[in-house]
């Protein structure tokens, strides 16, 4: 599917969205409509690997039969069903019986069954308690099928669920339905509805040219970048993963074998919701990610917090975009907690440090780890000050990529990537200044491949130039004039220098001016004493 099909579907879909919320907030639409969208990956995909399993057994409909070809199958097999689906469960990972498949359930909506909603509540039950191996409670959790947003009575919430499936069937209808292509259908649906819901929405979505980079660096050998991309990663944690747009794009740079298994983390349950769907959408299998549903700052995924040191989970590769400078409350318990000891708790007021240690913490002794920040961690004084120098002095901080102003739905501040190693091997901090290469956009600047491809290259070779980016010696940073400020316009300012003055030409040139002054004066002069008229001064 070409990148234009791919931007037309999503066009398409958000076109439906908007014409049938009507009043009900874009927030709550989202749900739904993302929702059945999940469905018809989830079926299609299914529908698909259960024709190839059944072979010529699998039932061939004419055009005017729009029931699902394996309802038909199971009505006439009823007592080899459990075998198929135990095959199923082995080679898709999960079962959608068939009154729960899109196809069902459009057709029901394309008549107006009554039951459909009933048919839709029992469907999403039996997806999240049976359908996968790996259960899924509450992945629906947000979806209230009961709710007035919808209409005031039953047969009111009914006939609007119809419409909005029977408009969402249609504009698919011309569309593949390989993961790829409603993944990217997804991704587009959430970054449209981030875009439309301002700060809240914005909160869970990180745009894609700045996924990209974070992304692009930790695909690259951890200790030698200029190796080029590593072979495989292991693990992958994102501890603040909104809906897994940034660690599936790690996925997509590594590819489908390239990551062993994603971790994510994410305390709000709508977006905890949206990224276990986006996995799924995105064929990533129920066995290769693992998302909590938990608060980070307070630990509480009980894999991360295993007091034996030997088992203490570790990942190859960490990235996040946590919420800026958020407000949090640590107990005194937490300045002995395993994640803050050695450096001291972030301030109240900005728990930028507490998430950057957290993730670090649980990074390899050979993984790289990148995360977005706002400046002010890079020259805050306090707490942080005292965090940043430890970090500083212990070796931690590779690089400093500053990235332009409003490039983000949720704020217009200019943020920052940190990337951190624990045995990284320059005794340097690369500083990249890229604040003023971007693409001015109407709502969000925007930066472009080639944006990207020169943040990436840059930190990938260390390279040095003038106005963008710079080695800094430590013994630089740490002199009493720096003071373990990262503060980049200190070590790289974009500033264009003022061209020096040369005194002596320019008293030379300003000499010869006046010659020519007099001397054009004095000419003058003689044609006015010929004309009888008052002279000019010399």
């Amino acid at each position: 599917m070409t990148e234009q099909e791919h931007k037309k579907l999503g066009q398409t879909l958000w076109n439906i969205a908007d014409q049938l919320r009507g009043a009900m907030n874009a927030d709550d639409f989202r749900d739904y409509m993302l929702a059945f969208l999940f469905l018809r990956y989830l079926s299609d995909n299914y529908e698909a690997a259960a024709a190839k399993e059944l072979g010529p057994d699998y039932p061939s409909l004419g055009a005017d039969d729009k029931r699902a070809p394996l309802s038909v199958w199971y009505a006439a097999n009823p007592e080899d069903t459990e075998e198929f689906e135990r095959q199923m469960r082995r080679k898709v990972h999960y079962v959608i019986q068939p009154p729960y498949l899109w196809t069902s359930i459009v057709e029901m909506a394309r008549v107006q069954d009554g039951d459909l909603l009933d048919t839709l509540q029992k469907g999403m039950k039996f997806i999240e308690d049976e359908a996968f191996t790996n259960t899924f409670k509450g992945l629906f959790s947000e979806i209230n099928l009961s709710s007035e947003k919808l209409g005031r009575s039953l047969p009111d919430r009914n006939e609007k669920l119809c419409k909005i499936i029977t408009e969402i069937a249609k504009g698919l209808k011309e569309f593949s339905a390989t993961s790829d292509t409603l993944g990217d259908a997804y991704e587009y649906l959430i970054g449209q509805f981030a875009a439309g819901g301002g700060k809240k929405a914005g909160e869970f979505y990180t745009p894609q040219f700045v996924s990209d980079i974070l992304s692009e660096i930790v695909a690259l050998d951890s200790q030698d970048p200029t190796q080029g991309k590593r072979g495989h990663i292991d693990s992958l944690l994102d501890f603040a993963c909104g809906s897994g747009s940034l660690i599936l794009n790690v996925r997509n740079q590594m590819g489908p074998r390239g990551i062993g298994k994603i971790y994510g983390q994410e305390k709000n349950i709508t977006t905890y919701n949206l990224a276990r769907m986006n996995m799924l959408l995105h064929g990533v299998k129920d066995s290769e990610f693992e998302i909590f549903h938990g608060d980070t700052l307070t630990n509480e995924w009980p894999m991360l917090r295993e007091t034996n040191p030997a088992k203490v989970p570790r990942f190859d590769a960490v990235v996040a975009n946590p919420p800026f400078s958020y407000r949090w409350d640590p107990s005194d318990a937490m300045a002995d907690d395993v994640r803050f000891k050695n450096y001291g708790l972030a301030p109240k007021s900005a728990a930028d440090f507490a998430f950057l240690l957290h993730g670090f913490h649980f990074l390899k002794d050979d993984g790289v780890m990148a995360i977005i920040l706002p400046h002010g961690v890079l020259f805050r004084g306090g707490a942080e000050e005292r965090i940043r120098t430890k970090l500083l002095k212990d070796g931690h901080i590779d690089t400093v990529i500053g990235l332009p102003a409003n490039l983000f739905y949720s704020t217009g501040i200019p943020v920052c990537i940190l990337v951190l190693k624990k045995c990284k091997k320059p005794d340097d901090v690369l500083f990249i200044n890229a604040a003023e290469h971007f693409e001015r956009g109407k709502r969000q600047n925007r930066l472009t491949p080639d944006h990207i491809a020169k943040i990436v290259s840059t930190y990938q070779h260390r390279n040095e130039e003038p106005r963008y980016s710079r080695r800094v010696p430590m013994s630089e940073i740490a002199d009493e004039k720096n003071g373990y400020n990262l503060n980049i316009s200190r070590y790289v300012s974009t500033a264009e220098a003022e061209a020096e003055i040369d005194l002596a030409a320019v008293h030379a040139s300003l000499v010869e001016i006046d010659k020519r002054v007099k001397a054009t004066t004095a000419q003058h002069n003689e044609f006015l004493k010929e004309l009888g008229l008052p002279l000019l001064p010399m």
